[in-house]
């Protein structure tokens, strides 16, 4: 890949990014960092698998922020970009066995044990507002 087409696709990919750090979510890139981050985590993590489809865009990103409105909300906040820091996000999917790898998705992680999961296929064809609701319930049952 020439230098300017890798430029091009971090401008590109920046305000996907930004949609999540500019709201508090703390991004990991590289696999030393998840693993640091997530078995340092006391409490509740929340982890959003980033992309650059529609539906992250659509649903997945405007829904997060919604559900970080709530008033119980996870202790730790953090996210990794599929298709962008790769190793990162594969160190990620480690601990969110048995789901198959999906992007975008998000995971709710309670001393350091996966405790929901909404995978791509329960976010492409729903709402922003229901995403929200199905993290928001989430928070009232594991960040209480």
């Amino acid at each position: 890949m020439s230098m300017s087409f890798e430029r091009y696709m971090l401008d590109m990919i920046q305000p996907m990014r930004d949609d999540l750090t500019r709201i508090g979510i703390t991004e990991l890139r590289t696999p030393e960092e998840v693993q640091e981050s997530f078995d340092n985590a006391k409490g509740t993590t929340l982890v959003v698998v980033n992309s650059v489809c529609g539906c992250a865009a659509g649903q997945c990103r405007p829904g997060v922020a919604q559900a970080l409105q709530h008033d119980a909300v996870p202790d730790n906040l953090y996210t990794v970009f599929a298709g962008q820091d790769k190793e990162a996000t594969a160190k990620a999917r480690e601990y969110f066995a048995p789901y198959p790898p999906s992007s975008p998705s998000i995971a709710l992680m309670k001393d350091g044990e996966l405790v929901h999961f909404i995978e791509r296929h329960q976010i492409e064809n729903r709402s922003a507002a229901d995403i929200a609701a199905d993290l928001t319930s989430a928070f009232d049952r594991f960040c209480r």
